[in-house]
């Protein structure tokens, strides 16, 4: 397998040099000048507007022209949606993604509040309205396409903001942040991702294992089940809730097959998403069994939607679970003590969620061996967050021998919230001098890293594009 993944490896590598050719923007200088006027000199960008920010900062929500196909000229081209936080033409710079749609709000990622710097917010290829006119999902949707996207950018940014430029991102963002530097990684000065999934080997699953032992309570773990259990054990009384509330929302479930099936799902994934994004103090809302469907509804809807995988909420994701089904992997399906209730065995996978007028090409068994083999043997300047009760972490990047100047974080009791603030503070110490090293910047005191915005600035963990569904 060594010697496989070298071979990937290297065919990888000789593919970077055919993205298109990056825009040169006209440099601005550092400290001074307009950046609204500097933005107008960036070719392919288009500023669509300017929205308020926090003193001190300016916002600008963009678009930035991008080929559809970065290996092939004649394939078009679509507009990428970008925000743009400025602060000073001579501070750190720090290049962050959800992995999904870009927020329009002036929210600023850890990472950035750490080093005072500017924020490029890019939105993810194939999520609407980022998307070519003439889709070609198999040749334009890829890892490596989403990171030429990635490098352009940055690239064409650099003449305005020649400072030390991060990496950063979370969940998805995370991977996005890790896939970047791995494809380009002279980019940037230091990637940060935040509870990054490294999926290997589909087929080898960490993920039931360690959601066998979550937590620190098994009494949590017991009740969790129990209450699926008599779930679809009274699968007809709450599916008949959700069919009033799919009728009152207008949903209908015709990519997954039925509302029935939709629920069945739900409900073995509500087991997963109580610990990614709930805490371990949450064990005493889980309901017991028998409890009124109104009560146990309720708490479903905080937990995983019965109705989650509706067509209309599926919709937006549909870009994400493609890619789970063709490169990213997914965990198995925890349900082994559900199996005796179960009408759709093997139905919790990422292709039940991609609509079928969508092709997709086999898996690709070696996108994720190659990404983990290059973070152990060449990464470098990589800083690793994770939540230890997260099953996102089940499976984290690991460092190896040939990583350098990189460090991975577990946030006792954590979820998929994790971040730098919450770790023990000689840890939380630690990372934060090690971000701002990476921005050039001497270290700081331990206000840097408080998990509370400053005044003006929204939470950036309590944006929805962060929270809403899916799992990842």
């Amino acid at each position: 397998m060594r010697g496989l993944l070298t071979v990937c490896s290297a065919v990888l590598v000789t593919v970077l040099t055919v993205a298109g050719p990056v825009p040169a923007a006209k440099a601005a200088e550092p400290g001074g000048g307009d950046i609204g006027e500097a933005l107008r000199h960036v070719p392919g960008l288009t500023v669509v507007d300017e929205a308020p920010a926090p003193d001190g900062y300016r916002f600008f929500r963009l678009t930035f022209t991008q080929p559809a196909d970065h290996r092939d000229p004649d394939a078009g081209t679509f507009e990428q949606r970008f925000t743009l936080l400025h602060k000073d033409f001579s501070a750190p710079t720090v290049a962050y993604t959800s992995g999904y749609n870009v927020s329009a709000a002036p929210n600023r990622s850890e990472p950035t509040r750490i080093v005072g710097g500017n924020q490029l917010s890019m939105e993810y290829r194939y999520f609407t309205p980022s998307r070519p006119r003439q889709e070609n999902w198999a040749d334009q949707l890829t890892i490596w396409q989403a990171a030429a996207d990635e490098h352009r950018a940055v690239q064409a940014f650099r003449a305005l903001y020649p400072g030390k430029w991060l990496a950063t991102g979370g969940s998805k963002g995370g991977m996005t942040a890790t896939y970047f530097r791995r494809f380009f990684p002279h980019d940037v000065d230091g990637t940060i991702p935040y509870v990054a999934p490294n999926d290997v080997i589909d087929e080898i699953d960490s993920y039931n294992r360690f959601l066998s032992r979550v937590g620190d309570d098994p009494g949590c773990r017991t009740a969790l089940k129990a209450i699926q259990r008599d779930t679809l054990k009274r699968r007809d009384e709450f599916g008949g809730l959700a069919t009033a509330d799919a009728a009152k929302k207008g949903y209908t479930f015709t990519t997954v097959g039925s509302l029935d099936k939709s629920l069945e799902i739900a409900v073995i994934d509500a087991y997963f998403a109580f610990w990614q994004y709930q805490k371990q103090s949450d064990c005493a809302t889980v309901p017991k069994a028998g409890a009124p469907a109104a009560e146990v509804y309720a708490w479903f809807e905080k937990v995983e939607s019965l109705t989650t995988y509706a067509d209309q909420a599926l919709a937006p994701y549909v870009p994400y679970y493609y890619q789970a089904a063709v490169q990213l992997g997914s965990p198995e399906a925890y349900d082994g003590y559900l199996r005796d209730l179960l009408r759709y065995p093997g139905a919790d996978v990422p292709e039940s969620f991609v609509p079928k007028s969508i092709e997709r090409p086999p898996f690709d068994h070696f996108a994720m061996p190659d990404i983990d083999f290059w973070v152990r043997t060449q990464g470098r300047r990589l800083l690793f967050v994770y939540g230890s009760n997260d099953p996102w972490g089940a499976e984290p990047f690991r460092l190896g021998p040939g990583s350098r100047d990189s460090y991975r974080y577990f946030v006792p009791g954590g979820n998929h919230g994790a971040n730098v603030a919450q770790l023990p503070p000689d840890e939380a110490a630690a990372a934060t001098a090690t971000i701002r090293r990476w921005a050039g910047l001497p270290p700081a005191g331990p206000e840097v890293t408080a998990r509370s915005a400053p005044a003006g600035f929204p939470d950036f963990d309590a944006d929805p594009i962060m929270t809403a569904r899916p799992r990842l």
